[in-house]
Parts: C-alpha cells; structure tokens; sequence
C-alpha cells in the first residue's frame, strides 16, 4: 500500500440504508438482487393516453416512503427527500446511532433532479387554480438541497451539508466527498448518498425523446438487460441510498460494526458532450485508476466491478471497454440495474452499497436478462445466476457511476 494511503485518516462504512424498487431495506433490497428479482414493472396511469409518453413502464419503489413516514413528514417533504429520510434513518440505526458532536458531523446527500414532482405540480397548481394556491413549502420542498438539509436538521450536522449534483454519478460522487471530508479531519462522521424520485410523464417523455429509454412495453420486467445484444436503452428507476462513514478511528473507538473500508475514490471529467460519453472511455478510465492509485492497491487485485451499465447500446460497451483496460479481462463484472433500473442520483450510492455486501458476503449478484451477450463486451459478467468469491483473504472492488455532461466516478472499498 502506498505511503500516502496510510499516512491518512483511513474511511469506513459503518451505515447502509436504502428503499429502491427490490425492496424498503437493505436486507429485503440484498436477499432479492441474489435471487434475480426484477422490481420492474406497468406504470398504473394513463400517461400514455392521456400524453402521449411512449414508454409505459419503470422501477417504482417497493415501499412507499409515506407508510414509514409521519403524515406531518410527508406533507414537508418531495418525493426524492422523503426516500432519502428513510434510507438515511436505516443506515443511522444500521451504524448503532453514533453519538458524535454535531460539529464533527457532516452530511452529503445528492439527487441529479431535485424536487421535480414539487415543481411540476406548483405548476399545474397555478395553471388550474391560481398562484394564491401554491404551497407555502413548495421552494424548501424543491430545492436540490432539501434532502440534505433535512437530514442535517434530523440529525444535528453541523460540519457542512453539501450537495453535489452531478447527474447519474450524484450519489457516488457525495460519497466521495463525504470521504474527503473525513480525509482532510473536517468531520469524523458523514451521512452520505443520493435520492431521485423523477418518475413523471415530463421525465419519461424527455429522457423517451432522447431515444434513451428501453421500448419494451409488452415485457418490462426484460427491459433492463446491460450487455445483452438486444438491449435498447435503460429503465427509469426511484428510491435512496445512503452510507454513514466514519473515520477508522472514530469506529474503532466507539466499538463500531464495519461493513467494509472505503481505500479509493476517483472522479474526472469527459470535457466531451453534455449528453453521451466520451466514445473513447478515458475519462471512465482515468476515474477508475486514480481511484486505484488512490488505494495503493494493484489492478490484479480487484476482483469484482459493479459496473454503470444502464442497458444502453452505445454505454454498456464503452465502459466494458474501459474496465477491461483497467482491471484486465478477468475481473468479474456485474449490472444491478438489470434488476433495479436506474435510479439516476441514487443509483451511485445504492450501487456502492450493492458492492460492499458483494465483498462483504463474497458473493456478486447477477445481471439478469442477460440472453446473447454482446461480443464487444470482453470482460467476464455474472449472467443471470450469481457469483460465489472464493478463498478467504481481504477483498476489494469497485463500483463505477457515470452521469451526463461526462462525469465519472469510481469507488474502492475493501473488506475491513
């Protein structure tokens, strides 16, 4: 290990939280990745009728935040905070509630959105009945920030509270701050992840508009199919995922459970297009060496990559192309969104969490849906069936999350 990576405060995940479209937990959300579950499925409404919007399906939340929250909560909070209240409270309670001052304390919660539901119903409200009905919360409800602002006044964070927005690569990247900022001894403990709630004909019609959603209506639990030949774009997705990290320190003293140690974090910019990626894959490339570099660790090391992989003709191989150079072939990769579709902000932080029980239980769930792989893509995938690690010594992986406007983000955690 490099001479940097252990003159520094070393960062673990003693927390994990998350409500998704697999499940409201992270216990019920693990145990249905490893049995191959869709949470895919038919949007009840009539958006199609009604609007026009040419796809008809997506990965909604398996429970609503509203049967967990109190009905003073709810009415205070969009969408997108209420999902990221309750994963954060799951990984607060997973940590053991750590008593730590509030100065030490910090919070870094992203969503690639924002209040988006909170907007776009002020609007109908004013189109239909008048600007005097609007709700006086409306702005602190739609706010980028209001999920990390209510966290922070929930649990009395005062060593910052910031927000990253940094579109798909949301969430993975307010890890990584979160980590810098235990880094650099701004706080000894960090709430961190990210949250979207943007299921709404505006969405889906816009990001259907850009060719970039699966058509597949008639079968939606199969439309979410990273590296499949016959994959034709990704799955809308919603829900939250959360860590609490802490410095090693602060864990050890307090007697913390910790799930894994968070060695590297890399982040670049493709400098390319607001949109599609870089064809070439430097910049995904670049990420996920500095976040090795980062870790002092060595290529060969890595045994496992959860990969962005949103199910898109032209990313899935892109990114596949740049692990490859990386890692080299062998490194087991995996695609979760073929299971959860994307969660836009939240999918980096949900991700991360998937990566450390991967190590953690030595076992990397499937990509399901996965029936001709595509022959551009070289690297090993776990198709449909999951992936037993063998031996018995430290593990480590990573867990890539990419955004528009080129964004990259690469997280190394290992076995603690």
């Amino acid at each position: 290990m490099s001479e940097q990576s252990t003159s520094r405060r070393r960062v673990v995940i003693t927390g994990m939280g998350t409500t998704n479209p697999l499940g409201g937990d992270v216990e019920s959300t693990w145990s249905a990745l490893l049995s191959g579950t869709s949470g895919i499925s038919t949007l009840e409404n009539d958006w199609a009728e009604q609007y026009g919007t040419t796809v008809t399906f997506a990965g909604q939340v398996a429970v609503d935040p509203e049967t967990v929250l109190s009905r003073q909560e709810a009415r205070r909070l969009d969408p997108s905070g209420k999902l990221a209240v309750v994963a954060a409270r799951e990984a607060w309670a997973n940590a053991g509630t750590p008593e730590v001052e509030g100065e030490r304390l910090g919070v870094v919660v992203s969503t690639g959105i924002g209040g988006i539901h909170t907007l776009l119903n002020a609007w109908d409200t004013v189109r239909e009945k008048g600007a005097r009905r609007v709700l006086p919360l409306t702005v602190p409800m739609l706010m980028a920030n209001s999920p990390a602002a209510n966290i922070s006044v929930e649990f009395g964070a005062r060593a910052g509270a910031h927000v990253p927005v940094s579109a798909c690569a949301s969430g993975a990247e307010a890890i990584a701050q979160g980590v810098e900022m235990i880094r650099t001894g701004r706080a000894d403990v960090v709430i961190a992840g990210g949250t979207e709630s943007a299921i709404h004909p505006v969405t889906m019609a816009s990001f259907g508009k850009m060719q970039a959603l699966s058509t597949r209506n008639d079968d939606p639990q199969a439309a979410s199919r990273p590296y499949d030949v016959d994959r034709d774009g990704f799955v809308m997705g919603e829900g939250a995922g959360i860590v609490v990290l802490e410095s090693a320190e602060f864990a050890a003293a307090r007697g913390a459970n910790v799930h894994a140690e968070v060695l590297g974090i890399g982040m670049t910019a493709d400098a390319y297009d607001v949109a599609p990626p870089d064809p070439s894959g430097q910049g995904q490339e670049r990420a996920m060496r500095i976040a090795l570099e980062d870790s002092g660790l060595g290529a060969d090391e890595i045994v496992h990559v959860n990969a962005h992989a949103t199910s898109t003709p032209v990313g899935d191989t892109i990114e596949a192309d740049a692990i490859g150079r990386t890692f080299g072939e062998q490194v087991v990769v995996t695609g979760t969104k073929s299971m959860t579709g994307h969660l836009l902000g939240g999918a980096g932080a949900m991700e991360t969490i998937f990566t450390v029980l991967s190590i953690k239980d030595r076992t990397i769930p499937p990509t399901i849906n996965l029936e001709n792989l595509d022959p551009k893509v070289t690297v090993d995938v776990a198709a449909n069936t999951p992936r037993e690690i063998g031996g018995s010594g430290q593990l480590a992986a990573v867990n890539n999350a990419f955004g528009f406007g080129g964004h990259n983000v690469a997280i190394l955690v290992a076995t603690a």
